[in-house]
């Protein structure tokens, strides 16, 4: 007999290397989830993974959450935004070192391809870090018709790790 899953509407992706990384996550999820429109499902391991992109940087801790939410997924974008902002992100560097990043990975099935936003998140295919999570919040969700044991099987590597 398999355990029944909560129903999610979204999941939504975290990291952070500046500064106390564990909180920083702590910290977002607590501000998307003030409100009643965002409501936390589950909630991942923490995962400590090397720098993607730009290599020459700390190392990031990582978590991914699944949520119920009455947001749209541009008003659910613009919560993560929000959060970021607040925190006090800096976006100087694409791929370079973040306070917090805060990333809508899946919206239910859909899939949206707009200027502002896209899901499933495009890298998502391609990241460790996001799909181990990921899968810890939501097992059974697929991308582009490929499980996600699947896609981190395909990734072969080993650079995300429990905390």
């Amino acid at each position: 007999m398999t355990a029944e899953r909560a129903p999610f509407d979204a999941t939504i992706g975290l990291g952070s290397n500046i500064g106390d990384k564990a909180a920083n996550i702590d910290t977002a999820i607590a501000m998307l989830t003030r409100d009643s429109d965002v409501r936390i499902v589950a909630q991942s391991r923490k995962y400590r993974s090397a720098p993607w992109g730009v290599l020459n940087q700390d190392w990031f801790v990582n978590a991914a959450i699944s949520v119920a939410t009455t947001l749209s997924p541009h008003a659910l974008l613009h919560r993560c935004q929000q959060v970021e902002n607040e925190m006090g992100r800096l976006r100087n560097q694409r791929w370079g070192p973040r306070l917090i990043d805060v990333d809508v990975l899946t919206y239910r099935d859909k899939i949206i391809d707009t200027a502002e936003l896209k899901v499933p998140h495009p890298l998502i295919t391609e990241r460790s870090f996001v799909l181990l999570p990921l899968r810890d919040v939501a097992p059974d969700v697929r991308i582009s018709g490929a499980t996600l044991d699947q896609l981190i099987a395909a990734l072969g590597v080993d650079d995300t790790i429990p905390l």
